[in-house]
């Protein structure tokens, strides 16, 4: 995996330590299933403030592809054009209203079916790389 910042994937370690109990093991999954479908993925974190001082996991490649935020009863990976990609297991379970994002709401003891969400994850670095420049 690369690293924009070096410090991100320090970061995105450390949050998954201070989660613990399943939220850290189920960010700790997910964030391996997206380096698993994209080597290339890139990790940063984003919108770190006082009230949350480690900020958001967020994976990139060619523009962000799903952002990693757990409460307290779920892990949700939030795909930045979930709703144009093909989702044929249909993976997606929240934010359906949306036009544009979507996103997966894990709760304790879900399971994934990690081909399927490896399959997403290559979607949305195929969406980013169709979109058009700007000029």
């Amino acid at each position: 995996m690369e690293n924009e910042d070096s410090s991100a994937s320090d970061l995105i370690d450390a949050r998954i330590a201070a989660l613990g109990g399943w939220r850290g093991a189920t960010l700790a999954r997910m964030r391996a299933l997206i380096a698993e479908a994209e080597p290339e993925v890139v990790e940063t974190v984003k919108w770190r403030k006082p009230s949350n001082p480690l900020g958001v996991p967020v994976w990139e490649r060619g523009g962000i592809l799903c952002t990693g935020e757990a409460y307290k009863d779920k892990v949700k990976l939030t795909f930045a054009k979930g709703a144009s990609l093909d989702d044929p297991a249909r993976l997606f379970n929240a934010s359906l209203d949306g036009n544009t994002r979507r996103a997966i709401d894990l709760f304790e003891g879900d399971s994934i079916d990690a081909a399927a969400f490896r399959a997403l994850v290559r979607e949305a670095v195929a969406a980013n790389a169709a979109k058009k420049p700007r000029g």
